[in-house]
């Protein structure tokens, strides 16, 4: 007990570091659900992922990702414009991907499983200088 008492600094150390090394997996598995926009392009490219913009009629008119369906986040429990394999990769995009992120929830209630929003939304896509469309 005295060695504990004497070096306690070190293994206050040794727990500190103990948690920063775990902290990259930890945060990974909070995130889960999410892809960069950079994977969204790997996996509608490699897997036959299908982009699915959630934003607002209005929104998406102003711009959104080049290729996206556009089914309002309202209409994505009872949408038919949703891809019918269900194992197909699902990427949900909305202007910040606050409310593509719960419809990750709502779709995997349907049984898309494999469904992942894209981080950052269309902000992000647009940043990574992916196409951006418009409607007329």
């Amino acid at each position: 007990m005295t060695f504990f008492l004497a070096n306690w600094f070190l293994f206050a150390a040794a727990l500190v570091s103990g948690a920063l090394l775990f902290w990259p997996m930890l945060s990974r598995g909070a995130g889960r659900g999410r892809v960069s926009p950079s994977e969204a392009v790997n996996l509608i490219n490699r897997e036959k992922g299908v982009l699915v913009d959630v934003s607002e009629p209005a929104e998406y008119a102003t711009g959104h990702a080049g290729g996206s369906k556009s089914v309002p986040f309202g209409s994505l429990e009872t949408s038919t414009d949703l891809p019918r394999n269900k194992g197909v990769p699902v990427l949900l995009l909305c202007p910040t991907g606050a409310r593509a992120q719960r419809g990750v929830g709502l779709l995997r209630k349907r049984g898309y499983e494999n469904t992942q929003a894209v981080a950052g939304g269309t902000a992000a896509w647009r940043e990574a200088n992916l196409p951006i469309e418009r409607s007329v």
